[in-house]
């Protein structure tokens, strides 16, 4: 760390500082605005490795997925202008998916800026832009207050609900020196628990005859106090894409989507930990019948959409394992849930997606328990949120709300940078891998052992199926041109086959995880069953109001 009062320049102060945060890597891809920064990366590169790729973009996402399967500070920089913004997608999937993430911005020379001159990479309040994406952007002005600055967004970006924060910087003032030093971790700020809350949630659910508990991606952390309370109450959790690992897939207390569905209509008590819980009350419905328990660290969500019965402030860990402390002295005593009934109806309705499943259990068979899998906007990866079994928390990462096309490859790509040994697979269609592909040079520059499966229907099959269904099949924009995958693949160096069946899938998935090198595995497919009955799925209670979706 510098020592204080010597004259450093703004980027290594700001590298010294993420450093002294335990930021060990940070993913760029450089240009004049920040080659200071980037300078600074080289006089630090054996405490801070930088790993460069071919896209701003896929630099944004290679940040999100590092922090989505750590739940620790990623930080990315690109240029100003068109390198933000073509990191911008990224930005904002992490705001959606409550990711903390750091966006280093270049900017134009000081005297410069909001002048209109026409400086290379100019663009209006590119800050007031940032802030659009993320939770808050600033501007680091000098030595001084690059160590500050860095800090206070990495604490913000940790604190409350988690999620991206964006700092940029004029090309002279990364050079500049001064006075200045690193500056060490701040407090991250949650809120305390209200055991006045946490008694009243403990009552209701305490003297509920069906309870429910409905999971999102704030429940990753909380596994342990969240099975605690789960078996207390003898309470299904039911999850969807956010919330699966949460507890493991293989519980007897897992319930996917549909089968949370079907349990909404008779629950009396429901315990929504982490997650929006909209689609649930606007789509599935809710009637005077229904209690609703919300845990959740943001004071603006509980009632965002409809006051809850009880609403409890607090990090999801924290308040589940004070509930479980409560519940003892109010809880009913009950018989251990026997969910048969629902399992044996899922695997029926499961049964139609034959080809989808066959593949996800080629898949789950040849990735250990440890193991990270990361879907797409693919036919592949809706039937994954539907029906994987994900068995530790963070270990299956799916796109949240804005659920982009094109995400998964670059998000999976950080996320095994940050899990080290821990085998990482990427499911994508060949639509959604078109928008990344060109870095699997980054994969062998780096020797990410990354496993990417590419499902090939040589269209976007979503889009062709709401055109057939919705449009009388006047097809438009659907079907697209491929190369050879596996020749692709292999003139970058990566270890690539063709699978045509679940068991050559399953195959060469053990093949590549045991190569521990980057590796693509192409899967021809033809038009896959429809998993939309499974995931659109009606209101079972209630009446709808005025402005309610029909649909999620």
């Amino acid at each position: 760390m510098s020592p204080k009062n010597v004259k450093n320049t703004t980027a290594e102060l700001a590298v010294d500082t993420m450093i002294a945060h335990g930021i060990d890597r940070l993913y760029g891809v450089p240009g004049i605005h920040n080659d200071g920064l980037f300078d600074a990366l080289h006089g630090a590169r054996d405490r801070i490795r930088t790993i460069h790729a071919r896209h701003e973009q896929t630099t944004g996402y290679m940040a999100l997925g590092a922090a989505l399967a750590t739940g620790q500070p990623q930080v990315f920089a690109a240029v100003p202008g068109p390198g933000i913004l073509n990191a911008s997608a990224a930005l904002l999937t992490a705001y959606g998916m409550n990711a903390p993430v750091l966006a280093l911005a270049g900017q134009i020379p000081t005297d410069a800026m909001e002048r209109g001159h026409g400086h290379l990479h100019e663009i209006r309040d590119q800050i007031g832009l940032l802030r659009h994406l993320t939770k808050d952007a600033q501007r680091i002005t000098g030595p001084a207050d690059a160590g500050p600055k860095i800090a206070a967004a990495l604490q913000l970006a940790q604190s409350g609900r988690p999620g991206p924060v964006a700092l940029e910087c004029a090309i002279d003032v990364w050079p500049a020196s001064g006075p200045g030093d690193a500056a060490p971790p701040l407090p991250i700020a949650r809120p305390a628990v209200d055991s006045d809350a946490i008694e009243q949630a403990a009552k209701l659910l305490g003297a509920a005859k069906r309870p429910l508990i409905m999971v999102g991606g704030g429940a990753q952390d909380a596994g342990e106090a969240l099975l605690g309370v789960a078996e207390m109450l003898q309470a299904p959790v039911g999850c969807y894409r956010r919330g699966h690992g949460a507890i493991p897939g293989s519980h007897p207390l897992a319930v996917n989507l549909p089968m949370a569905h079907r349990l909404w209509r008779e629950a009396d008590v429901v315990l929504a930990v982490g997650t929006r819980l909209y689609t649930q009350q606007s789509v599935w419905g809710v009637d005077e019948e229904l209690k609703i328990v919300r845990i959740d660290i943001e004071p603006e969500e509980p009632g965002r959409y409809r006051n809850p019965d009880c609403a409890i402030l607090a990090d999801a860990g924290a308040a589940l394992t004070a509930l479980a402390k409560a519940l003892p002295r109010y809880n009913a005593a009950r018989a251990r849930r026997d969910l048969s009934a629902e399992r044996g109806w899922m695997a029926r309705e499961l049964g139609r997606l034959e080809l989808q499943m066959a593949f996800l259990a080629a898949i789950r068979r040849a990735l250990p328990p440890e193991g990270i899998l990361v879907d797409e906007v693919t036919q592949m990866g809706f039937a994954a949120r539907l029906a994987y079994q994900a068995e530790r928390p963070r270990s299956f990462l799916s796109g949240g709300q804005q659920d982009n096309l094109g995400f998964g490859f670059g998000t999976a790509l950080g996320a095994k940078t940050a899990v080290g040994d821990r085998p990482v697979v990427a499911i994508t269609g060949d639509g959604g891998f078109g928008y990344q592909a060109f870095e699997l040079a980054t994969a062998v520059k780096h020797g990410i052992a990354l496993v990417t499966v590419v499902f090939d229907d040589s269209a976007f099959g979503n889009v062709r199926r709401i055109q057939d269904q919705a449009y009388g099949g006047r097809r438009i924009a659907d079907s697209l041109h491929n190369p050879d995958f596996v020749a692709y693949a292999d003139s970058f160096g990566v270890r690539a086959v063709r699978a045509e069946t679940p068991a050559a899938l399953e195959r060469a998935l053990v093949e590549a995880l045991r190569a521990n090198e980057p590796a693509l595995i192409h899967v021809p497919v033809g038009e896959m069953p429809s998993p939309w009955p499974l995931i659109m799925l009606p209101r079972i209670r209630g009446t709808a109001q005025p402005g309610e979706r029909a649909w999620p």
